[in-house]
């Protein structure tokens, strides 16, 4: 079964127990790609649950219903290993996810399972030579379509590291960030004061800006013309 979410758990394990798992789709928004992934492969037969990222929602469900199947007939995918069954003329590989993705990935798996502790892993689709994002000559196109959820839990944003944005003297001096915007034509900015003066503006990498305060990677999500605020160190934020 398919559900968008959110879908309830009483509905989640009835699918579970009908057709062997049960699949949440969540749509693309903005900049951030949509993706499907699987509950129930670990409660039903102790397999990690699959994730796949970065296509449209029909293909994403034919390769996670594929993989599916494959362990329902008692096949255990493996990482790191190329599979032909999924893709016409091409492969596919397995990574393990770090569970410090699992918040801002497969919320209602860790709500169905009532933690984190279940495995999954993520189904990775080639570009169309038939490389895979970890090859050098990658169609960087796709580089920010299929996030590699074995690596950079510090850093969550779909730009470049090395990407310049805007803050002041002040945060690099250790006041805190309260307002975090994305202008209009993409620029990204991190301020301690809602009105900073122009004296006090200062370019840095967004890599920077994530280790002096790794909480704006919370905010990763927001798009053109959206901010998020908060009254002071310690207070919840607020976003558009």
């Amino acid at each position: 079964m398919i559900e968008n979410v959110a879908v309830s758990n009483k509905k989640i394990q009835k699918g579970i127990d009908k057709d062997g798992c049960f699949f949440i789709v969540v749509p693309p928004e903005n900049h951030v790609p949509g993706y499907v992934y699987s509950i129930g492969l670990f409660q039903k037969f102790n397999h990690p649950e699959i994730i796949c990222i970065g296509l449209e929602e029909d293909d994403l469900g034919t390769l996670v219903n594929n993989a599916c199947e494959l362990v329902k007939r008692g096949q255990t995918l493996c990482l790191s290993t190329n599979y032909t069954e999924f893709l016409q003329g091409v492969s596919v590989q397995f990574l393990l996810v770090d569970k410090l993705h699992y918040p801002y990935y497969l919320n209602e798996a860790i709500d169905f399972y009532d933690s984190s502790d279940y495995p999954a892993i993520q189904l990775i689709w080639p570009d169309e030579q038939g490389l895979f994002p970890w090859e050098p000559e990658y169609n960087s196109d796709y580089k920010f379509l299929q996030p590699l959820l074995d690596r950079d839990t510090d850093f969550r944003f779909f730009e470049e590291r090395n990407q310049i944005v805007v803050t002041t003297s002040h945060v690099l001096d250790g006041k805190p960030i309260l307002y975090i915007s994305c202008n209009k034509d993409g620029v990204w900015q991190f301020h301690s004061e809602k009105k900073p003066k122009d004296k006090d503006a200062r370019l840095v990498s967004l890599e920077t800006i994530t280790q002096i305060e790794p909480l704006v990677n919370e905010f990763y999500f927001l798009t053109l013309g959206q901010r998020a605020w908060r009254e002071s160190e310690g207070s919840p934020w607020s976003w558009e």
